[in-house]
């Protein structure tokens, strides 16, 4: 494209202008300036309904129902405007129970904060976030994660930091030495496009990869996925759906039916309300 001097446009408006006033001898009426776009609120709401909480692939309740087991989830979230953030997200679930040592919680607590900047044309994110089950120490986890995206790609990896990765080398009854857990990561790649207005598409593929004294503990290395849309109703409300699974047909750690696996293909549907 090419640019004329800056010279030349001004001389050429100018002209234009005044030969508009001499013929119609029209006063010039001022233009208020576009209203300025909101600034985005530094501390936010969420509240969500899902038809099932499925955690990199895996049910995170253990009941018997096959694959409606509805789950209440919500957070708040407070970004301060050098770039760091913290938040907080908690939802039911049903499955540290199941632990060996009996240990028991209904809720799981996240605690995150982190820091995110520009590097090129790379959005960069990186931080800590902490699993928490009030009565169910045991499979409490902390994890530190480094994350980058470019447009509707994003890429993040996770690596344990507790000596625990949900119950794994934290509860001795599993077969896994006090510290197994620590070093286990996690790599998930996502894409996010908006195909329609207000409809966007979502997939993303993750990989677990556990320590070896966990794999030689019967714990598998494993690849999850989901693939969906969610769809923008507007004033914060939003429905999304999403196939979500994993690739090892077997059990995880825990489970109320040996015959039955956690991790397999079920249609997840959540009702969300941002604030």
């Amino acid at each position: 494209m090419k640019f004329f001097p800056v010279q030349i446009v001004l001389s050429t408006a100018l002209a234009l202008s005044g030969i508009a006033f001499a013929q119609t001898a029209t006063p010039v009426v001022p233009v208020a300036p576009a209203a300025a776009e909101p600034a985005a609120a530094p501390l936010t709401f969420n509240i969500s309904l899902a038809s099932n909480y499925k955690f990199r692939g895996q049910d995170q309740d253990q009941s018997k129902t096959k694959s409606f087991k509805p789950a209440l989830q919500g957070g708040v979230d407070y970004a301060f405007d050098s770039g760091f953030y913290i938040g907080n997200w908690n939802s039911t679930i049903n499955w540290t129970k199941y632990l060996p040592s009996g240990q028991n919680s209904g809720v799981e607590i996240d605690l995150y904060g982190g820091y995110k900047f520009k590097a090129g044309p790379l959005d960069m994110d990186v931080g800590a976030l902490t699993y928490i089950y009030p009565g169910a120490g045991k499979a409490n986890t902390t994890e530190v994660y480094l994350g980058a995206g470019y447009g509707p790609f994003s890429a993040k990896y996770s690596s344990t930091v507790s000596k625990g990765y949900f119950g794994i080398g934290n509860d001795t009854l599993l077969g896994v030495g006090s510290g197994g857990g620590r070093g286990t990561g996690y790599l998930n790649l996502a894409v996010a496009q908006e195909v329609a207005p207000k409809v966007t598409a979502k997939a993303s593929l993750g990989f677990t990869n556990l320590k070896n004294a966990a794999n030689n503990a019967g714990f598998p290395n494993y690849m999850d996925y989901s693939v969906g849309a969610s769809y923008d109703i507007g004033d914060g409300l939003s429905v999304s759906g999403a196939l979500v699974g994993a690739n090892k047909k077997t059990n995880w750690v825990y489970t109320i039916d040996s015959t039955k696996s956690i991790n397999k293909n079920t249609l997840v549907v959540m009702l969300t309300k941002a604030l």
